[in-house]
């Protein structure tokens, strides 16, 4: 094959710009997972690869660009797949200008772009970037077919590509979705850990409130994709063209983790998985090699109110899971049942109370501006979040994400959506989220900036986490809450 680099994988960086300057110290520096799977898929396909974490390194697109063209691949592809669902969208902005960078620093290198959002808006994306191919699928195959025409030269046999988007003159060409893995332990039997600058990623805040100084070194992968559920503001299933599930094998995770203890030193591990808390069987296969092996682990991952059953949680903790992640999203059945989360009130109360029983801390995700909220409904989210007094929450604002059901609903009722992709994240400056029929943008936004510390600043939260994690960690959350986000919107 010669010595030419086959690829190179680029997770593009845009801390500060969605962040602002809670990019700094606060949020998390994730592997990017995706770009290790995909890197592994292929070099254990025969191709040679490397990886570029613009975010881990800090590059801005220009500077990510100029190390892709100075190790000059046949092929670079963008993945923006994200820790979370929505951080496809909203990463979309950077991908898109370290493309435009690439293309003008070397426009002979092809380009390829991948991910949830990708998926979602394919030809949108192939328009609208200037990038030569298009991933609708979750890639592997389609990256894989693509480097074998390109090493081989037969780029005119690009209609055999599954998956792909492509130009051919002025006309836009599209062949068939690839079909989706069907054994992950076989696809992605590790990331490709190697790769990665290992020292450059640290965990939340909150992840290390029992010891703030040791947030490194930190590492994220899957045990499973895809979900079962059909939440309309979630768009997880994008990639994969269809709601389900599918695991790997609790020999596989385990494999990783001693991988990482081992050759890292890695004590805090998230789970990526969009519901890892589901399958019984997989979850205690997990924990039960975890105990085994006798690791110290500070993990977390995500659970759902209707899947967390009591009798497993003495067994998570006693494996190192150390936090779950709920989505509450509201505290009213109307507007919870409008997204697809039809669960009780007094099931919350006793799935968190039966959680943090088992000393195991719980993360409430609220969702403020669903289609069916209030002022009312909204407030009384807010109340009932400082009522559960979680040992951390998260609040977040309505999104149409691409690929999401709301996204559908907005474009047929025509409700304004933002006019840049970075405009998706939470927490940028432009940032701009759904209006209700009763609630403006602007005030859905505001009353998120106001809930977060309203929270966080609230003496009864302060005093439970100063006798849960100590004085020093009430001393940080109060700092934390002196960060202000600037917002255009308000």
């Amino acid at each position: 094959m010669g010595s030419k680099l086959d690829v190179v994988f680029v997770s593009p960086g845009a801390r500060g710009q969605l962040y602002q300057e809670l990019g700094n110290t606060l949020t998390a520096i994730e592997p990017p997972s995706w770009a290790g799977m995909l890197a592994t898929y292929c070099r254990d396909r025969g191709f040679s690869v490397d990886i570029l974490d613009a975010e881990a390194m800090n590059l801005s697109p220009t500077g990510a660009a100029e190390e892709v063209v100075a190790r000059d691949p046949r092929l670079a592809v963008l993945v923006v797949y994200g820790h979370q669902p929505s951080a496809s969208t909203q990463s979309m902005t950077a991908a898109g200008e370290t493309l435009r960078a690439i293309r003008d620093g070397n426009p002979e290198i092809a380009t390829l772009i991948v991910g949830g959002h990708v998926s979602a808006l394919p030809e949108r994306t192939l328009l609208e970037e200037a990038v030569d191919y298009v991933c609708e699928g979750e890639g592997p195959r389609t990256i894989e077919q693509l480097l074998t025409l390109l090493r081989d030269g037969s780029k005119d046999e690009i209609e055999k590509v599954e998956g792909l988007w492509y130009r051919e003159g002025d006309a836009v060409r599209h062949t068939a979705r690839a079909q989706n893995v069907d054994d992950l332990d076989a696809a992605f039997p590790s990331l490709a850990w190697d790769l990665l600058p290992m020292d450059r990623y640290r965990a939340h805040n909150w992840h290390c409130f029992d010891d703030l100084d040791r947030r490194e070194p930190y590492a994220s992968f899957y045990t499973s994709l895809g979900c079962p559920y059909a939440c309309t503001f979630c768009c997880i299933n994008a990639p994969f063209g269809r709601s389900g599930i599918r695991y790997h094998s609790p020999e596989q995770v385990i494999g990783q983790i001693d991988h990482l203890v081992a050759n890292y030193g890695v004590r805090n591990i998230k789970i990526v998985d969009e519901m890892f808390v589901l399958n019984r069987r997989h979850v205690e296969g997990i924990c039960d090699h975890i105990i085994e092996r006798g690791h110290d682990l500070n993990i977390w991952a995500y659970a759902r109110v209707d899947t967390v059953k009591s009798g497993l949680l003495p067994k998570m903790r006693a494996a190192g899971i150390r936090w779950l992640a709920l989505g509450i999203e509201s505290a009213s059945a109307h507007v919870r049942d409008g997204a697809a989360k039809k669960f009780g009130q007094e099931q919350i109360q006793a799935t968190i109370g039966e959680i943090q029983s088992a000393d195991i801390n719980v993360i409430g995700n609220y969702i403020f501006g669903l289609p069916d909220d209030d002022h009312e409904t909204m407030k009384a989210t807010l109340e009932l979040a400082m009522s559960l007094n979680c040992e951390f929450a998260n609040f977040y604002s309505a999104m149409a994400y691409p690929g999401s059901p709301l996204y559908r609903t907005a474009l047929e009722r025509g409700w304004a959506l933002p006019e840049s992709w970075d405009a998706y994240s939470q927490h940028a400056f432009d940032a701009l989220p759904l209006p209700t029929e009763r609630v403006a943008a602007a005030d859905v936004l505001r009353f998120r900036d106001e809930a977060f510390h309203a929270y966080f600043e609230n003496p009864q939260y302060l005093d439970f986490i100063e006798a849960k994690f100590g004085r020093q960690t009430r001393t940080h959350v109060e700092s934390m809450t002196q960060h202000r986000l600037k917002r255009k919107l308000t």
